[in-house]
């Protein structure tokens, strides 16, 4: 259906409910929770009233877009690690590996003139790092959720290029690799506003509420992630 010059994709359920529910979810799909009997014309006209409030809901996950620049990976470009930046130096050596030592991340590499090789195994070492990092924050956020019996979720590490973080509808949590060179707050951030989704699937009041009961200073750090994707 069609919200001004917006298109708005809707799942309709039915069910034994009595009024109709609309949710946005965070892969930005928008369902319709609707009773057994309510006609379609109904269910539209009601869609279309909200609809300003579901395109607002769409808008924040399309903040969560990465926007890092394209890199050489040449030695002298900077180069992001939990909100630090780093100056990159290759250096040759019979075992290609990633140290960070001081203010530098240097890449080891059998052949320094190749870059591809260089990339790559800068990419696996954000990867693995990513990973380690990621998981380790699931975990530690876990226990703030115990009341609402939230089992360790299914983790995905996706690149995403318009959201930091989503999460299905079955509970598993997708969270974008890049978010290893955001600051330590700003993971922690994302994590526990997937977990929140765990519990409450749309941004109602319950959503939000919970959001600031786990992460006081939450808006703090959305805005330093809104900050880093412009």
């Amino acid at each position: 259906m069609k919200y001004g010059t917006k298109d708005l994709t809707v799942i309709i359920t039915r069910s034994g409910r009595k009024t109709l529910q609309i949710e946005v979810h965070p892969d930005m799909t928008i369902k319709v929770i609707a009773p057994e009997n309510a006609p379609i014309s109904d269910i539209e006209q009601k869609v279309l009233k909200r609809g300003r409030w579901i395109l607002k809901q769409q808008a924040f996950f399309e903040q969560f877009l990465p926007r890092t620049p394209e890199r050489e990976c040449v030695s002298g470009e900077s180069h992001m690690y939990l909100g630090r930046k780093y100056l990159l130096k290759i250096r040759k050596c019979n075992k290609n590996m990633v140290k960070l030592k001081g203010g530098e991340l240097i890449v080891f590499v059998k052949d320094i003139k190749n870059k591809q090789s260089v990339k790559h195994s800068l990419t696996a070492w954000y990867y693995s790092h990513a990973k380690e990092k990621l998981e380790a924050t699931i975990k530690k956020y876990l226990a703030s959720f115990r009341q609402f019996n939230l089992q360790n979720p299914l983790l995905e590490i996706k690149r995403m290029p318009k959201r930091w973080g989503s999460c299905t509808p079955k509970g598993k949590v997708l969270l974008n690799p890049e978010l290893i060179k955001t600051p330590s707050s700003c993971i922690d951030y994302v994590v526990v506003h997937e977990l929140c989704h765990l519990v409450h699937h749309s941004h109602s009041k319950d959503f939000y509420h919970l959001q600031k009961q786990i992460m006081p200073d939450w808006e703090k750090w959305k805005k330093r992630l809104e900050e880093i994707s412009a």
